[in-house]
């Protein structure tokens, strides 16, 4: 007899959204090589998602079942997140990772076929992403002091950022083995743990090397070792946050009255790379994109580029 509840107990936790969490996470972990953002993301989303079915049924978010897991539940979450304000971007990434945890759910065989296969996902507002004009870089670029440690630290961070095209994470993930100043190229770990390689720059290998004067300097003075470029006041790896509001003190430090984010530069480094000539192939591998739909974005024209075309191609003008 307590046999037979205990395998009652068993079953009912299989049919539990909640027990099959952790699973789904080391599987993107072990199989999709995920990221820790990508990860912690997921796990927002779908926490979200849970409390949103608890509240619905009357129940504890751990009891939520995988059939509560439907169509219309999910239509009236998206319906939810929208009545609070939330964009369509966001509310396309909150069904995205519930699709990713309902296929693994399928996958596994715990569910026979996916439940919210016909929930489309929200039309998407088309925005040009914010880049700077190359007078806007230059200004930036000189606005940190580089004959102190922190301002030549922050001097290099701006010309990295640029010249490779990172993505912040790659930027504060990188270390002192991953640079190759002979060849002047930077080895990056992407998103999913993809490596790529790409140019560093005349000018962003002087910033680097200037920097590493300061660097030794404060690692001795802080007594400690480390294998990260980019480190903090106490020789710690410097933060994603900490990147962040460097760039927004020189953005009002060079009274450039707009606010950036450090995604900014890598709009940067795309766009002027194509309207200079680059071919699309070419920025994407660079920019270390797995769909040239993402590169494409880029594809938009500056002011400048529209005059000299309308200058040169036009019969009359």
């Amino acid at each position: 007899m307590l046999a037979f509840f205990i395998d009652r107990i068993n079953v009912g936790v299989i049919f539990v959204l909640s027990s099959h969490l952790i699973p789904f996470f080391n599987y993107l972990i072990i199989e999709k090589s995920a990221s820790n953002l990508t990860i912690s993301g997921y796990k927002k989303d779908l926490q979200q998602f849970l409390d949103f079915a608890a509240a619905k049924y009357h129940l504890a978010r751990e009891d939520v079942e995988i059939e509560q897991l439907d169509h219309k539940t999910v239509r009236e979450y998206l319906a939810f997140l929208q009545s609070r304000g939330l964009s369509r971007a966001t509310l396309a990434r909150k069904l995205a990772s519930l699709r990713s945890f309902t296929k693994y759910l399928c996958r596994e065989g715990i569910l026979k076929h996916n439940p919210i296969a016909t929930v489309s996902t929200p039309k998407q507002d088309h925005h040009l992403p914010k880049f700077l004009y190359p007078l806007e870089v230059q200004i930036l670029m000189e606005s940190p002091d580089i004959h102190t440690s922190l301002g030549s630290r922050d001097r290099a961070i701006l010309e990295t950022l640029y010249a490779a095209g990172l993505r912040v994470g790659e930027l504060v993930g990188m270390n002192m083995k991953d640079i190759d100043f002979e060849e002047e190229l930077l080895r990056v770990m992407g998103k999913g743990s993809k490596e790529r390689i790409v140019p560093l720059g005349r000018q962003a290998k002087e910033a680097l090397l200037h920097y590493f004067d300061y660097r030794s300097r404060m690692l001795k003075r802080c007594q400690k070792s480390s294998e990260a470029v980019f480190l903090n006041r106490y020789a710690e790896r410097l933060s994603s946050r900490s990147v962040r509001n460097i760039i927004n003190k020189y953005m009002e430090k060079a009274s450039l009255n707009q606010k950036i984010s450090p995604h900014t530069m890598r709009h940067s480094f795309a766009t002027h790379l194509l309207n200079a000539g680059a071919d699309l192939r070419s920025v994407q591998e660079l920019l270390g994109h797995v769909k040239l739909s993402t590169t494409q974005i880029y594809t938009h024209l500056t002011r400048d580029s529209i005059k000299e075309i309308h200058k040169n191609s036009l019969p009359r003008r």
